[in-house]
């Protein structure tokens, strides 16, 4: 933890001085904020999964999702709710609240240094981002979730436009010192 905290104790000089006035950064802003709130909401649902005892999580994801599957069979999120609801272990409870945890806390702890204007930042959040992606997408091809092609778009939005602002900062850096 201690690393962490020395990671992110940063001087003044290690960011680049503020000049976002363009369209441009106001996309990436709004990129990042929604990955912000994408990254909050799995710290969220991550403490609930692991605060919450298994046996819970499989009544309420079948008392959310009865309605639904008695008056429309073809409420597709319904029906998977309610297969999920019939596979919760304490193993695999475990397991996502530990990664939707881990996730989500890297996710905001890399938008805060990216609003920020950390340089050190852009790189790790391209590879994290990038790598998000390629997990996403490879479990898209086991869950056809449209959820996960919605997240994955996200994520190839953020690791564009944080590759593009990146080279930018790059270029008027030498300007800026």
């Amino acid at each position: 933890m201690g690393a962490v905290m020395l990671l992110f104790k940063m001087r003044s000089h290690d960011a680049v001085p503020e000049s976002r006035s363009g369209p441009f950064d106001r996309i990436f802003d709004v990129t990042l904020a929604a990955k912000a709130v994408d990254g909050l909401l799995e710290v969220a649902g991550g403490l609930l999964l692991w605060l919450v005892k298994p046996d819970r999580v499989s009544t309420l994801l079948r008392d959310l999702t009865q309605h639904e599957l008695i008056h429309g069979r073809n409420d597709l999120i319904a029906h998977h709710m309610g297969i999920a609801a019939g596979h919760v272990t304490a193993q695999s409870q475990s397991f996502a609240a530990v990664f939707l945890l881990w996730h989500g806390l890297v996710k905001v702890l890399l938008v805060w240094a990216l609003l920020r204007r950390y340089l050190w930042a852009y790189p790790i959040g391209i590879a994290a981002f990038g790598a998000f992606l390629v997990y996403q997408l490879y479990r898209y091809t086991h869950t056809h979730s449209p959820w996960l092609l919605a997240l994955s778009a996200l994520d190839l939005a953020v690791v564009v436009l944080t590759v593009v602002e990146y080279r930018r900062l790059l270029e008027q850096r030498p300007a800026l010192q």
